[in-house]
């Protein structure tokens, strides 16, 4: 009979301890980290397996376990044993090791939980909540271990969605709605496969885009400020939009089944990303715009507004509304204001007008004449509602 490779206990020990190494410390021994620390391209890989090897010693201590400095040869035999066995995965782990999907320290763990719970209860994700109602089962012991602390909410989100985004709870309540939200797995396939599929645009309030069917690749689905909108891009036309996720309906057909590839969706969702940040809000503007202001020949507008006391502490806080943005506190003939400038596209002014119209007459906008003779209007009209 051939002998056991870790018949002997010091053998043994040694693989039970790398393996709670692993464990303990998931993302140890990535060779990369240590190549951005130290500012080398040299190869890293023995410091990796020293930074093993100090912490295996630290777990054989605490266990009162006397464990010689193994070689990293030695240590090497030992996670081709745990490839052998399914322990790890037969692949590179140049970014760490860590066993199956344990990818996250406990204080990790801690704060993606969080996450979670805030984006299941606030933002009617179905998929989210049970995941965390999955997680919030099975992990039911560490918490009454660490007395609550766990799953205690530090952090959390109240961005509360206005429409029904969960299913399950339609049901429960009896406020089916026939909308996209009852697709979300076709679509999220979609999005990741880059399929072409059909959808149904059933209302749109603002009478920015027609109604009726729409052959687009998904490209991504985002929560902002109230409700769920899908990012998709026009499969003839390659122009983007945001649109809300229930005002299109239950109705989804896939016509290109194959798919472009994660690589092309990516490539457009960088595109649009760019739009909105170059923008202010989530219109992307027209074909005729979109095409002029990705090429970068959109000629950009001078945005000018006064803000007034009380509200100029507020504005200046806010240093990251807008990476164009141009903030300062003034001074003049006895008057303190702020001036708010920026360069937007056109198609962002409506958007830009909602945030500042919250400010109502601590703000004046004075650039460009057009959108101040819009705001004054705006003001004429509201004194006249209440006058009626």
């Amino acid at each position: 009979m051939v002998p056991h490779a870790y018949g002997e206990q010091s053998a043994f020990e040694r693989l039970l301890l790398l393996i709670a190494t692993l464990v303990q410390y998931p993302g140890i021994g990535s060779t990369e980290s240590i190549a951005t620390s130290s500012g080398t391209s040299a190869d890293t890989t023995h410091d990796a397996f020293e930074n093993i090897q100090v912490q295996m010693q630290t777990i054989a201590k605490a266990c009162d376990i006397d464990l010689p400095n193994y070689s990293v040869h030695t240590l090497r035999k030992d996670l081709k044993t745990l490839r052998q066995y399914g322990i790890l995965d037969r692949r590179m782990y140049r970014w760490g090791y860590y066993l199956g999907t344990g990818a996250m320290s406990r204080d990790e763990l801690q704060t993606v939980l969080q996450s979670l719970s805030s984006h299941a209860k606030s933002q009617g994700n179905p998929n989210v909540r049970r995941i965390f109602e999955t997680l919030e089962q099975r992990l039911r012991g560490l918490n009454l271990e660490l007395e609550g602390q766990l799953f205690y909410p530090v952090r959390t989100q109240l961005d509360r969605s206005i429409v029904y985004a969960d299913p399950d709870e339609m049901m429960k309540k009896g406020q089916y709605r026939r909308t996209l939200f009852h697709q979300l797995t076709a679509v999220e396939t979609a999005i990741a496969q880059g399929q072409v599929v059909e959808l149904y645009r059933q209302r749109d309030p603002y009478s920015t885009i027609s109604t009726g069917h729409v052959q687009v690749y998904p490209l991504q689905l985002i929560y902002a400020d109230i409700a769920w909108y899908l990012l998709y891009e026009h499969q003839g036309t390659h122009h983007l939009v945001l649109n809300r996720v229930d005002r299109l309906s239950d109705y989804l057909k896939v016509i290109d089944a194959t798919g472009r590839g994660i690589a092309a969706q990516q490539q457009s969702l960088q595109i649009a990303h760019k739009l909105l940040d170059n923008g202010w809000g989530l219109f992307l503007g027209n074909p005729e715009e979109q095409v002029q202001e990705r090429s970068g020949q959109l000629e950009l507008i001078d945005v000018w507004v006064k803000f007034f006391p009380p509200v100029m502490d507020f504005i200046l806080e806010g240093d990251r509304r807008h990476p164009r943005q141009e903030v300062r506190k003034r001074s003049k003939g006895g008057e303190i204001y702020v001036d708010y400038q920026i360069k937007l596209p056109k198609r962002s002014l409506n958007e830009f007008c909602y945030w500042v119209h919250r400010f109502m007459n601590h703000a004046q906008i004075m650039a460009p004449p057009f959108l101040a003779e819009q705001h004054r209007q705006a003001a004429i009209d509201l004194v006249q509602r209440y006058k009626s």
